[in-house]
């Protein structure tokens, strides 16, 4: 089944990728770094920008950025983000 995205990412590799978030972001709590805290990411009722954290919206905001937060779609590849996305899934 190539649809199930959840797949496609490798969460030991998107923790390594994570390093460079953790300047600004917690991954360990809720509590807010320079950035909100990312533990219970995806269990959250919603985002920070009131959107639901489905995989889709959190890609646009590590893309696009926003509240202070540099945009990293040219930072990283396709793979890379679904490494990060699927090490969020983790916390």
């Amino acid at each position: 089944m190539a649809a199930l995205s959840s797949a496609k990412g490798d969460p030991e590799k998107g923790k390594a990728v994570f390093e460079q978030c953790a300047i600004c972001h917690n991954s360990d709590s809720d509590e807010k770094k320079m950035g909100p805290g990312l533990k219970g990411l995806f269990k959250k009722e919603k985002l920070f920008n009131g959107k639901k954290p489905t995989e889709a919206n959190i890609r646009a905001r590590i893309d696009e950025g926003g509240n202070g937060m540099p945009a990293y779609k040219d930072m990283l590849s396709d793979q890379e983000k679904d490494d990060l996305i699927a090490y969020l899934k983790t916390l």
